[in-house]
C-alpha cells in the first residue's frame, strides 16, 4: 500500500487519465489524504515526426475477405516462385494471385502471397533445401528474366510492388 500511495504523491510526467501509456477507463489513484499536490507535469515535447508511409498490402478479393497465395502451405521454391511469375501480369493490379515473386522490397522477398516481412498477413514461406549448384542455376534464371522483361513490366507498374 504504500508503494500505491508513494505513486499517487509522486507521479511520472505526463502520467494523467486517458494519457497514452495509461489502460482505457483506468485512473490514477488517488494521492494520500496530506500529501502534497504533485508539481504541474512539463509541458509536452514536440511530437514525433510522422513515419513513412507504408508500402500498400495486396489487394483483397472484391468480396471482402482474404485470399492467401496459389503456394500458401506449400513448398516456396525456385519451381513455384518461376509459375506464379509466369502467370503475374505486371499491366493488372498487384494482387495475392498477381505478383513477381522475384522483386524484393526493402531488401526481403515476398512469401507465397507477395507479403513482404513485417507486413499484415506475412507468413514465412516453407524452403527447399538447396546447394550452390541450383543457386547458380536459380541465379541464371533471375538474370534471363531481368534481361527480357514482360511488356509492362517496369518500377511503378501496376503490378509491381515498388
Amino acid at each position: 500500500k504504500a508503494d500505491i500511495e508513494a505513486m499517487a504523491a509522486n507521479p511520472k510526467p505526463g502520467a494523467v487519465a486517458g494519457c497514452p501509456g495509461c489502460k482505457q477507463g483506468g485512473s490514477m489513484p488517488a494521492a494520500p489524504e496530506g500529501a502534497a499536490p504533485a508539481a504541474a507535469a512539463p509541458a509536452a515535447a514536440a511530437p514525433a515526426p510522422a513515419p513513412a508511409a507504408a508500402a500498400p498490402a495486396a489487394a483483397a478479393p472484391a468480396d471482402g475477405s482474404f485470399a492467401y497465395g496459389k503456394y500458401d502451405g506449400q513448398l516456396w521454391d525456385h519451381a513455384a516462385k518461376k509459375d506464379v511469375y509466369s502467370a503475374w501480369d505486371p499491366n493488372s493490379p498487384r494482387t495475392t494471385q498477381n505478383f513477381n515473386p522475384f522483386e524484393t522490397f526493402g531488401g526481403n522477398s515476398p512469401d507465397a502471397s507477395g507479403i513482404y516481412p513485417g507486413e499484415n498477413r506475412y507468413k514465412d514461406p516453407i524452403r527447399g533445401d538447396v546447394n550452390y549448384a541450383q543457386m547458380m542455376e536459380e541465379k541464371a534464371d533471375i538474370e534471363a528474366m531481368t534481361a527480357s522483361p514482360k511488356p509492362g513490366e517496369a518500377p511503378g507498374c501496376a503490378g509491381c510492388k515498388n
